[in-house]
């Protein structure tokens, strides 16, 4: 258990409630979008924001060093589940992506929402996209976990994730955000909110929802995973 434990997000922004907990947190240089590193209950600790999907999330992985002894996918997640509720910190039991289904290791923590996630490709943007995955058996979405647990597979290593509900079951996305992810992984923000200016009613406050729910689920996953162990 000699490397640090690598924490694998998609935006610098999931992990802001979790960083701040950390002594000695500080930038860490790695060919990424985002890193910081850090001491937290004695270990060290690497958290790492590439962009959206499972390549960006695997490479994250590769670059980082020293060989982390366990790795973390965290960030939002979608329900699928119409029991889920925004902020809801959902620790997955495997994760399905790609055709494939990797176990998660169990987290000694607090209790929270469990299930299988699957992990695709593309944002799960209307409620019947979300219906059409919920029939799998999964109970969120998101689109980092395939690769982080593909990469931690490779690595040896052992592979957790927890997630934050940002999103519910029955909602649609009004504004296109699968359009507007670059080939980085990051979106594309003056192309988000020309669109958002367009359809001003409908569009600017879901702009505004989805950063209150998606710092309301950050601040609650970084909450959790200070009371867990790894």
């Amino acid at each position: 258990m000699s490397g640090p434990i690598l924490f694998i997000a998609s935006d610098q922004r999931e992990c802001r409630s979790w960083t701040a907990r950390w002594e000695n947190a500080r930038p860490l240089s790695l060919p990424v979008h985002w890193a910081m590193t850090g001491r937290w209950a004695g270990r060290d600790v690497i958290a790492v924001a590439n962009g959206v999907g499972p390549g960006h999330a695997a490479a994250a992985v590769g670059l980082a060093i020293p060989r982390p002894s366990a790795i973390v996918s965290i960030g939002t997640c979608g329900a699928l589940d119409p029991s889920l509720c925004i902020g809801d910190v959902f620790v997955p039991t495997e994760v399905r992506g790609g055709g494939r289904t990797w176990q998660v290791c169990p987290l000694a923590g607090p209790a929270s929402k469990s299930g299988p996630l699957i992990s695709v490709t593309r944002i799960a943007a209307t409620a019947a996209e979300k219906r059409e995955l919920r029939s799998t058996g999964a109970l969120a979405v998101e689109m980092e976990s395939a690769g982080v647990a593909c990469a931690s597979e490779q690595l040896g290593v052992p592979f957790y994730c927890v997630r934050a509900v940002s999103d519910l079951a029955s909602e649609d996305f009004l504004n296109n955000f699968n359009d507007l992810i670059m080939p980085d992984g990051r979106f594309n923000i003056p192309r988000l909110l020309l669109g958002a200016v367009r359809r001003p009613v409908s569009r600017i406050p879901e702009l505004f929802r989805l950063a209150q729910r998606t710092a309301l689920a950050s601040k609650n996953m970084g909450e959790f995973l200070a009371r867990c162990s790894f």
